[in-house]
């Protein structure tokens, strides 16, 4: 059976002892601030603004991210929930672009191993392969 794309459901879980689905009524964008503090051990809180700002949602290695035009972080994203916000500098909500059919990419790499499924929109000035043919 194919493994499929993660989403930030599926990637930021609760650690044990605390149950799989302790995290489970969380909306999907505030799951990594949820796994950073427990992973960090620190409290951090999600910026209360957003910002004028909308980054393209990939996939890397089989994962929907989300990469910070601030800092260059990155995080899992999810299509049920499409905001970002940056758990290293803080950089407020940002609208996410996930593709008008999610579930046709997502099937479009199922023949790859996962290591090797990656897609970028494109309309995303960072996809390598729109700099590559505007280059040639």
């Amino acid at each position: 059976m194919p493994v499929a794309v993660v989403r930030a459901e599926k990637f930021y879980t609760p650690a044990p002892p605390e149950p799989a689905d302790a995290w489970a009524l969380l909306p999907a964008a505030l799951l990594v601030w949820r796994w950073y503090e427990t992973r960090m051990g620190r409290r951090v809180v999600p910026p209360e603004d957003n910002v004028d700002d909308t980054y393209f949602a990939r996939i890397n290695q089989n994962r929907w991210l989300a990469d910070c035009s601030s800092c260059g972080s990155a995080a899992v994203v999810s299509p049920a929930d499409p905001r970002y916000a940056c758990t290293e500098c803080q950089w407020g909500w940002c609208a996410l672009i996930f593709p008008s059919d999610v579930a046709a990419v997502e099937a479009g790499l199922m023949g790859l191993k996962p290591g090797l499924r990656n897609w970028w929109n494109d309309d995303d000035p960072n996809n390598p392969a729109r700099t590559l043919s505007e280059a040639s």
